[in-house]
């Protein structure tokens, strides 16, 4: 793809958004967002499926740091990002557990949070991958602080009395479309766009168990729909990091 086309068409996706999240006004979280299918307890230890499930997130965030830190080679435009993504999956694992130990708004911005972070620094070592003239640290700092604020803004939404997740379904949403754009008009390998198409595939099946956690667990009896959104967003992930590893290293 042209890269001016790419560049244009991943202006006119977020403008779009932006448009249609503010025609459509505050998109509040479900009453019964907290009321998971699994409430069943191990050694116990609560809804010790949705938390013992989020073990993979740390496993494969360290994995990517480990990686990142044993390199030989040097650093790379978009390591901020991708390392900004690792330490997030990490930070995942303990903001999550956390929450489903006993799930309520508090304990869910922990959990937000690091979700929030993690897509500002796969998005950021992307477009930093792709554009080249511009600062890395400006991209990132920005995109963090629309991470923060993003999870900050339904929060204080929710203590007024109705939560507003539009930011950050936005920041969960827009990397979906705007990394394959970019990736498009930057000329990317095709094992960096096919591990990323793997990944966003993994990642849309885990949020459609998302949504089908009681269907799922009284279809299966053995496992719910979340605890398989933690399984299938964690191999997102293991497939984002296999990509840094085998494509970190190319234009040294």
């Amino acid at each position: 793809m042209n890269p001016v086309l790419s560049r244009r068409l991943c202006v006119a996706v977020v403008l779009s958004a932006l448009l249609i999240m503010g025609w459509h006004g505050p998109i509040g979280q479900p009453a019964d967002y907290h009321q998971f299918a699994d409430t069943r307890a191990w050694l116990s230890l609560p809804h010790a499926a949705d938390v013992l499930s989020n073990l993979g997130f740390l496993l494969v965030g360290l994995g990517g740091i480990g990686y990142m830190l044993g390199r030989e080679t040097r650093l790379q435009r978009g390591d901020l990002g991708y390392g900004l993504f690792f330490l997030s999956l990490m930070l995942t694992a303990v903001g999550s557990a956390w929450y489903h130990l006993s799930p309520d708004n508090a304990r869910l911005v922990g959990d937000r949070l690091p979700i929030a972070l993690a897509c500002a620094g796969l998005l950021g070592a992307v477009f930093c991958r792709c554009h080249e003239q511009l600062r890395e640290w400006v991209v990132m700092g920005g995109l963090v602080i629309a991470a923060v604020l993003s999870v900050a803004w339904w929060r204080w939404t929710d203590l007024q009395g109705q939560g507003d997740l539009r930011p950050y379904l936005l920041l969960q949403l827009l990397p979906l479309v705007l990394i394959p754009l970019l990736q498009a008009g930057s000329g990317a390998g095709r094992t960096e766009r096919q591990g990323f198409a793997l990944a966003i595939a993994c990642y849309v099946i885990a949020k459609v168990c998302e949504l089908a956690d009681h269907a799922i667990l009284e279809s299966l009896a053995v496992v719910s729909g979340h605890t398989l959104k933690h399984v299938f967003a964690t191999a997102a992930a293991a497939v984002l990091v296999w990509v840094y590893a085998s494509t970190s290293g190319e234009d040294s």
